[in-house]
C-alpha cells in the first residue's frame, strides 16, 4: 500500500511537470495585443507568430518523437523543460519580432518533446493496475496545462505590473521548480540506448487504416484549427468587436476551450470510441455555428458557449480519432500512424490560422472568421457524413 501511494505521488508530480511545460506554450495568448502595440505589426503577423509553434512541434514529432524510448523519459522531459525556459527568456528579451518567432519556435520544440515522452512517463510512474487513472492524470496535465497558460498570463497582465515580463518570470520560476521535481523522480525506461540510435519517424498509412484515418484526420484538423483561432485571434476579436479589454477575461475564454476539451476526452471512456468520433464532429459543428453567431452579432455569451461546446467536441473527436487509428493499426506501424495523425492535427493549428490572418486585412477579422468557419464546417460535415455511413468499430 505504501508503495502504491509513493507511485501515485510520483505520477502526480510527473503530471505537474507536464502541465507546467504545456502552460508555457499558451502563455503569450492574452499578450499578443500588447505586442502589437509595442512593435506595430498586423493581425497576419500575430497568426504567423502563433503558427511558428506548430512547425516546431511537427519537426520534433517527425525527427525525434520516439527519442524517449531510446534515451529514457527523464532526459527528454528535461530537454523539454530547457526549451521551455529558453522560450521564456526570448519573450523576456523581446525587442522585435525575431525574438517572438524564436520564442514560439522553442515553445513548439518543448511541446513536441513533451507530448509523447511526458504522457508515457506519467503512465509508467503509476502503480500496476492504475492505467485508467494515470491516463486521466496525463490528459488533465496536457490540456489543463494548455488552459492554465492563458488564464495565468491574463490575470497577471491585467492585475499586476510589467505585463510583458512578469508572466515569463513566473513561468521561469515554475520551470526551475519542475526541474528540481523531475530530478527527484525515477527513470522508467530500463533498457536505454544512445541518442544516435534514434531515427526520424516517417509518416505512414497501412492499407487497413486508411478508411478510418480519413475522417479521424479531418476531425482532428478541424478541432485543432478551432483551437488555433481561439488562441491566436480571439483576444483581438474580444477587444475590437466586443470592447472587452480585460486580459483576464480574454485568457479565461481561451482557457475554457482547453478545459472543455479535457472533459470531452475523459468522456470517451464512457461514451465509447464508436460514438465519440461522430459526436465530437457534431460538437465541433455546433461550436463553429456558435462562433459564427458570435462574429455576426458581437455577443460575448456566444463566444463563451463556442469555447465550451467546441472544446468538448474537440476533446471527444481527437481522443476518439486517436483511439480509432491506433486500434486499426498493426502494432509494428502504430507509432508511425499516430505520428501522421499528429502532423495533420498540428497542420490544423497553423495553416487555417495563417489564412485567417491573410484575410483579416482586406475583409476584416469578422469576415475572415466567417470564411474560416464555412471552410471548417464543410470539412467536419464531410467527416460526420462518412462516419454515419461507415461507423468506426466500437472495439477500436
Amino acid at each position: 500500500m505504501d508503495g502504491d501511494r509513493r507511485r501515485w505521488r510520483q505520477c502526480l508530480l510527473g503530471g505537474t511537470v507536464f502541465a507546467v511545460c504545456m502552460a508555457g506554450t499558451t502563455l503569450p495568448t492574452p499578450l499578443y495585443g500588447l505586442y502589437q502595440e509595442k512593435f506595430g505589426f498586423s493581425e497576419l503577423v500575430v497568426t504567423v507568430v502563433y503558427a511558428v509553434y506548430a512547425f516546431g512541434v511537427i519537426g520534433v514529432l517527425l525527427l525525434a518523437g520516439n527519442a524517449s524510448d531510446a534515451v529514457g523519459r527523464r532526459p527528454v522531459v528535461l530537454a523539454g523543460l530547457g526549451f521551455a525556459a529558453a522560450s521564456a527568456v526570448c519573450f523576456l528579451c523581446a525587442t522585435g519580432l525575431g525574438w517572438l518567432y524564436a520564442g514560439r519556435l522553442l515553445s513548439g520544440l518543448s511541446a513536441g518533446l513533451l507530448t509523447g515522452a511526458a504522457t508515457a512517463y506519467v503512465m509508467e510512474l503509476a502503480p500496476p493496475g492504475g492505467a485508467s487513472r494515470a491516463t486521466f492524470v496525463a490528459t488533465a496535465a496536457n490540456m489543463g496545462g494548455l488552459g492554465c497558460g492563458p488564464l495565468l498570463a491574463g490575470v497577471l497582465a491585467q492585475y499586476a505590473a510589467w505585463p510583458l515580463y512578469l508572466t515569463f518570470v513566473v513561468h521561469l520560476a515554475l520551470v526551475a521548480g519542475s526541474t528540481a521535481v523531475l530530478l527527484g523522480l525515477p527513470e522508467t525506461v530500463e533498457r536505454r540506448r544512445p541518442l544516435s540510435t534514434v531515427r526520424p519517424q516517417r509518416p505512414g498509412l497501412p492499407p487497413q487504416v486508411r478508411s478510418v484515418f480519413g475522417p479521424a484526420a479531418i476531425a482532428s484538423f478541424v478541432g485543432f484549427a478551432l483551437f488555433g483561432v481561439f488562441t491566436s485571434v480571439s483576444p483581438s476579436f474580444l477587444a475590437q468587436s466586443l470592447d472587452v479589454h480585460n486580459r483576464a477575461v480574454s485568457g479565461l475564454v481561451v482557457a475554457l476551450a482547453f478545459f472543455a476539451s479535457t472533459a470531452g476526452q475523459l468522456a470517451v471512456g464512457r461514451i465509447g470510441v464508436g460514438r465519440s468520433l461522430p459526436l465530437g464532429c457534431f460538437g465541433l459543428l455546433a461550436g463553429l455555428a456558435l462562433l459564427a453567431g458570435a462574429l455576426r452579432w458581437d455577443l460575448l455569451p456566444l463566444v463563451v458557449a463556442s469555447a465550451l461546446v467546441g472544446g468538448a467536441g474537440q476533446g471527444l473527436a481527437f481522443r476518439g480519432a486517436l483511439s480509432a487509428v491506433a486500434g486499426a493499426s498493426p502494432p509494428d506501424r502504430r507509432a508511425a500512424v499516430i505520428s501522421t495523425l499528429f502532423v495533420v492535427a498540428y497542420a490544423g493549428i497553423s495553416v487555417p490560422v495563417i489564412g485567417v490572418g491573410v484575410l483579416a486585412d482586406p475583409i476584416g477579422l469578422e469576415g475572415a472568421g466567417l470564411v474560416f468557419i464555412a471552410c471548417m464546417a464543410v470539412l467536419v460535415l464531410t467527416a460526420a457524413g462518412y462516419l454515419l455511413r461507415r461507423p468506426v468499430r466500437a472495439g477500436a
